[in-house]
């Protein structure tokens, strides 16, 4: 079974098709300065955008996983992704705190879709 890349860089894949499923790496606001509101939107356009390219959408996600630096962000993000997750199509989900690399970055999310 072919394995496809897309976004491939230094030290990673921003995603990977096998099969029928694409799994994207953790994905962060490329604007660190916004707020957690602007870097949540940011991340989750950011996933439509390779969801789109892996040949798939927000529709069939599997499994996302999320990291926050600081829970108290929690409800802001969780305002941010109702608006934007497929309501008839929810995926199972993870939501743990966690330093992230760049103190700057307030939310990593990292999703597996169907294709």
């Amino acid at each position: 079974m072919a394995i496809r890349r897309l976004g491939v860089g230094k030290r990673l894949s921003e995603a990977v098709v096998h099969g029928d499923r694409v799994f994207l790496a953790g994905q962060v606001a490329e604007d660190a300065s916004a707020p957690i509101r602007g870097q949540a939107q940011q991340i989750l356009g950011q996933i439509d955008a390779l969801l789109a390219e892996a040949g798939t959408n927000k529709s069939k996600l599997i499994f996302v996983q999320i990291w926050l630096a600081d829970m108290g962000d929690y409800d802001v993000f969780n305002e941010v992704w109702d608006a934007w997750v497929d309501p008839q199509n929810l995926p199972a989900r993870a939501c743990v705190q966690s330093p992230l690399v760049k103190p700057e970055w307030k939310a990593e999310v990292q999703v597996t879709a169907a294709i």
